[in-house]
């Protein structure tokens, strides 16, 4: 039973701690759209996505005003549009029409974002898999709410290297063609190893191939939650730091569990995941690196970040997964710098660096996120950087990711602006020396040794 106490607690986290449901998103599978002629698939599309997710704001409205819980986002994923296009499209240009029909129907049911355009290429690349990973910069650029992402490694297959090229001179085209916004739309454009098939967040949200025709996912958010938590317990062993942060993921999973029951029951479509991630926001106190520095760094990326991050991490784990049966999708804590004032704090105070970024993936949900890197980068150095991350991922069996945003006409010092969730970022330096020789190999690197389970 819930008693009066943990009501009052859960007001507090709301309206003193930023506690919210960060994300709603409804998965739709578009298997059953595929058609060898272009118009009827994007009408199918069209018809598919605007019929099973016509009520999902207003559940997701009704949620928030019965329960007072504040639900940020309405969003829907659907299956890799290069396996569900690939029939119709012979041209980049034709998967550019998809992508239109995505934002028109995201627009028509009133979602914030709308993620799957994406191709999964993690051993090789398809005709289609190539044709959609070129016409992602012109794609994003005449969209407003389509995300994109492509997953290029896993630990069973190894990493796809010619794909890993490929990727550096798309991000660096999207940079450009956006060039006159900061380049903001390679926010909306996300690269992985190890993707999983049910996560709720963009930019790498997709309907994986092995979901149900519909399915609603819930990702929930508390950074500020567990900070103040914490500065319960200042100076107190590591025993207790645990124990606080574990019990503290289990009330605010418990949070993301009635509101994903309650939408899963008004729409009639099955619950399937909470993601127990801590995702920041620019907001004050709703911040990861605020969290690791209450743990005792003075910056976050000071010596013990790693350790700090680690512990954390696998703490919110163990808690979420005590108050959910159903646990999935990225589930730790967001590292992203433009959208967590801590850790922009830390980058301006040189306190930390694109390499200690890189260590710290090792030990969390996601990689190197929402960084703004010198426009002047070359394309092979930006698929030098997804190389390393995808090589964590792949060595360490877990999920890794890269969201690059090179500021074109900006270098180190100056700031990129986003607004709203997505922040500002410092452009931050990147190690000059060149990986050209490396990233030009052809094929792919081979899946490690411990990838071998059978």
């Amino acid at each position: 039973m819930i008693n009066i106490g943990e009501v009052i607690e859960t007001n507090e986290m709301i309206e003193k701690e930023n506690l919210d449901v960060r994300t709603i998103t409804l998965g739709i599978s578009l298997l059953d759209c595929i058609d060898s002629d272009l118009d009827r698939l994007n009408e199918n599309i069209y018809n598919k996505i605007t019929t099973v997710a016509k009520d999902l704001v207003a559940v997701g409205e009704s949620i928030e005003n019965n329960y007072c819980i504040p639900i940020v986002n309405k969003r829907i994923s659907v299956t890799p549009i290069a396996l569900v296009g690939g029939a119709a499209c012979k041209t980049s240009e034709d998967f550019a029409t998809i992508a239109a029909t995505l934002d028109r129907a995201a627009k028509a049911v009133g979602v914030n974002l709308i993620g799957g355009y994406s191709a999964l290429v993690s051993k090789g690349m398809t005709k289609a898999d190539e044709l959609l990973i070129r016409s992602i910069p012109q794609a994003l650029h005449n969209t407003e709410r389509v995300c994109s992402s492509v997953n290029l490694a896993s630990t069973k297959t190894g990493i796809n290297m010619d794909a890993v090229r490929l990727m550096g001179e798309i991000i660096l085209q999207t940079a450009e063609i956006s060039k006159d916004n900061d380049s903001a739309d390679c926010m909306k454009l996300v690269v992985f190893c190890n993707a999983p098939d049910d996560n709720p967040f963009m930019a790498g949200a997709f309907h994986g191939v092995t979901e149900a025709d519909a399915v609603i996912n819930v990702g929930v958010s508390g950074p500020g939650v567990v900070k103040t938590a914490l500065e319960k317990v200042r100076g107190e062993s590591f025993e207790v730091l645990c124990e606080t942060i574990k019990k503290t993921a289990f009330k605010v999973t418990r949070v993301g569990q009635l509101v994903a029951q309650e939408a899963s029951k008004k729409l009639g479509i099955p619950f399937g995941i909470i993601d127990l991630s801590l995702a920041p926001t620019p907001a004050i106190g709703d911040s990861v690196a605020d969290i690791l520095c209450e743990c005792g760094l003075e910056y976050a990326g000071a010596p013990g970040t790693t350790a700090a991050l680690a512990m954390l991490n696998d703490q919110v784990k163990k808690g979420g997964v005590m108050a959910s049966s159903y646990v999935g999708g990225l589930s730790g804590a967001f590292i992203p710098v433009s959208e967590d004032q801590g850790m922009i704090n830390a980058v301006e105070a040189n306190a930390i660096t694109l390499e200690k970024l890189e260590a710290m993936t090792c030990v969390c949900s996601v990689g190197l996120d929402m960084i703004a890197i010198p426009g002047d980068t070359k394309a092979t150095t930006i698929s030098g950087m997804i190389a390393d991350e995808m090589a964590l991922g792949m060595v360490n069996q877990k999920t890794t990711a890269a969201r690059l945003i090179p500021a074109i006409g900006k270098g180190v010092g100056d700031k990129v602006e986003f607004g709203g969730l997505f922040g500002y970022a410092p452009v931050m330096p990147v190690n000059p020396y060149s990986c050209a020789d490396f990233i030009n190999r052809k094929g792919r690197i081979p899946a490690p040794i411990h990838s071998f389970k059978n």
